[in-house]
């Protein structure tokens, strides 16, 4: 009876063990609560920003950003191009009335060149037809302090009316400057044009006609190829974006010119055009008119990344209403870049690598 009731007895203790513990939680008791799940990655959606001509130059570790603000330039300074929208801008350049510069205030960008700051900005006296390319010298280490001087008018004997749009290219040791441009008021198409720098505000001639509105994709709503944009793959091999037909269309679209390897930027037979555009409008993702682009790479430099502005709506037209996005994009196996097309507005996206 005795060694039964032994063994009722260790039975009974085995078995609250094997029931009870799991359940007996932290010091005190109660109920230990399963692991959290990992936490999701961070995510934002587009549009980041509103406005139009967007740019974006990195530099020691933050994003500089500008875009079309019509009576001024403005930088925004941010490490994090997600959350540009949030970042203090600072004003870089407010013109004096009258002058030749004084309107119309269009797609400025910034790049450091020899040392220094330089930003290349469209400006006119009122009309349209007075739109030419202007740039600014900032010689301290952050341009959003210090001075800006005004080196004046980026000037060119040729190919010099309705000059907008300015851009520069940095290949085996020269500088390039690229725009739209019409070379007289009797031609209404607005080309590429491209000419070698002897510095930072100083061309030489002539120009060079890489592109013109030749394409049935180039042609909506007026021949227009604008907004030239320089993209370079691993290997350096050198693309030419533009954005092609009237930006005030649902149209309005990106192009490639691409180099080739060892080429001269001043020869047109050393570009070619691709038939199609690389990127275009898309309905459904409430982009509308994709267009005037730059390009970054993500904070750890793993990512490339496409930054443009969009309407979200059909005939918003080249106004106030554009706002802008960025997407990562891959490349294709033959070294070119791969757009993809417009991701969706309000879609969670995951941030720049290492943002």
């Amino acid at each position: 009876m005795l060694s039964y009731i032994k063994k009722y007895i260790i039975l009974t203790v085995i078995l609250t063990a094997v029931f009870l513990f799991p359940f007996c939680g932290k010091k005190g008791g109660g109920t230990v609560n399963p692991p959290p799940p990992p936490p999701a990655g961070k995510t934002f959606t587009n549009p980041i920003i509103n406005g139009s001509d967007p740019w974006v130059f990195q530099k020691d570790g933050f994003y500089y950003y500008t875009q079309t603000s019509g009576n001024k330039v403005a930088l925004w300074k941010t490490t994090a191009i997600t959350k540009v929208n949030s970042a203090v801008s600072t004003t870089i350049f407010s013109p004096t009335g009258g002058t030749a510069n004084s309107s119309n205030i269009w797609a400025p960008e910034i790049h450091f060149l020899d040392g220094k700051w330089y930003a290349y900005y469209t400006a006119g006296s009122g009309p349209d037809e007075t739109q030419r390319t202007w740039v600014l010298e900032n010689s301290n280490a952050d341009p959003t302090t210090g001075t800006w001087v005004d080196k004046g008018r980026i000037f060119t004997t040729d190919a010099d009316f309705w000059a907008i749009d300015g851009t520069v290219l940095e290949y085996n040791g020269s500088k390039y400057f690229l725009w739209s441009g019409r070379p007289n008021p009797a031609v209404q198409n607005q080309n590429i044009y491209i000419a070698k720098m002897i510095n930072a505000f100083t061309l030489q001639s002539p120009a060079t006609m890489l592109s013109k509105p030749e394409l049935s994709w180039e042609i909506n709503g007026g021949p227009v190829n604008e907004g030239p944009e320089i993209l370079k793959n691993k290997d350096g091999k050198v693309f030419l974006i533009y954005s092609a037909s009237g930006c005030w269309t649902d149209d309005y679209a990106l192009g490639m010119l691409t180099l080739k390897d060892g080429g001269d930027p001043l020869i047109l037979a050393d570009w070619t055009k691709n038939a199609q555009p690389v990127f275009t409008k898309k309905p459904d993702s409430k982009a509308f008119g994709p267009g005037h682009n730059s390009f970054f790479k993500s904070p750890d430099a793993k990512e490339d990344w496409i930054i443009y502005h969009a309407n979200t709506n059909s005939n918003e037209g080249c106004g106030d209403k554009r706002n802008v996005r960025i997407q990562k994009f891959t490349w294709n196996a033959d070294g070119t870049p791969n757009f993809g097309v417009p991701v969706a507005t309000g879609l969670a996206i995951t941030v720049p690598s290492g943002e």
